[in-house]
């Protein structure tokens, strides 16, 4: 079969591979669709890989058995449980409830609390004991307060957790979590999280304004003066012929080559820059800098999308 439309589908981990049939002793160049899972035995052959194709291959293959991490950022009436493995992020559950006030002890307020707790420490007691590494955040008292009852339920859950705090809660939480490297001991082996920490150390070397390139332009002129250590490229450029050039010549400088998925936080910060930036190894200004070049992604937004 020819591959003319490859689909994953996140929610159930399955690839929709769909083409003609090439070869085969009947229906010859009718189409078809194998429907792909995990584990399943197939061979593909591809004229040519890219740089960036097999930088994606290679990290697959240094991945393989990623550990799966719970994560959790926890306020009360406003949480998110996510599961990490390799690039994936997966929501578990979004807890939203309206806790009433504090006015009276032993009043609706502590009852809504109460039921809360519960129901955080419910979800992880079903969705830890599959899981490497166990991290839970927050901007209060509630995350202190989730691993204490933790404790009281399931001693042996309790002692894998580690604990950070954040700003925030729910999945913005989470998303600051991932970006500021605070649990990188506990992420380690998340794919999903080295991608938030790396756009982050990029914007932070753009600030400093020579430690970094942004742009099909300047990207290009840093590699080929060797000022590169890590090319940043968005998902959507892996099939961009024009760029296949630029990161075999990456590739050949033995620049490492971190492609960022498209629907994440970290995703939309880099699309911000251009789709793609470089960390580089030294100080360097590119030279259209020096000449006051206009249309640098640096004139617009460094930290959002």
């Amino acid at each position: 079969m020819r591959a003319e439309q490859v689909e994953f589908h996140g929610f159930s981990k399955h690839v929709r591979v769909t083409g003609p049939i090439v070869e085969g002793p009947f229906d010859l160049g009718r189409h078809h669709t194998l429907d792909l899972a995990e584990g399943d035995d197939v061979v593909v052959t591809k004229p040519e890989i890219s740089a960036a194709e097999r930088a994606v291959l290679d990290e697959g293959l240094a991945g393989k058995g990623d550990p799966t991490i719970l994560l959790g950022a926890v306020d009360w009436g406003d949480s998110t449980f996510v599961r990490l493995r390799g690039r994936a992020i997966e929501t578990v559950a979004d807890v939203r409830r309206t806790i009433a006030g504090k006015q009276f002890d032993g009043g609706q307020g502590e009852k809504d609390r109460r039921t809360y707790l519960e129901e955080l420490v419910a979800i992880l007691t079903r969705e830890a004991p599959t899981a490497a590494a166990i991290v839970v955040a927050g901007p209060g008292f509630l995350k202190e307060h989730l691993v204490r009852r933790l404790g009281e339920v399931e001693p042996a859950l309790a002692k894998r957790v580690r604990v950070y705090p954040t700003a925030e809660s729910g999945r913005v939480g989470i998303d600051e979590l991932l970006r500021s490297g605070r649990a990188t001991e506990a992420l380690r082996g998340s794919v999903a999280a080295e991608e938030a920490e790396m756009v982050e150390r990029l914007v932070r070397s753009l600030a400093g304004g020579v430690r970094a390139a942004v742009g099909p332009i300047e990207v290009p002129e840093a590699i080929d003066a060797g000022a590169v250590e890590t090319v940043l490229l968005s998902e959507s450029l892996l099939a961009d012929a024009a760029l296949a050039p630029v990161l075999d010549r990456a590739r050949a400088a033995r620049v490492r080559l971190f492609v960022v998925r498209d629907d994440g936080e970290a995703g939309k910060r880099l699309a911000g820059l251009g789709r793609i930036a470089a960390i580089l190894r030294w100080d360097w200004v590119s030279p259209g800098r020096l000449t006051g070049s206009p249309g640098s992604p640096r004139e617009g937004p460094r930290s959002g999308p």
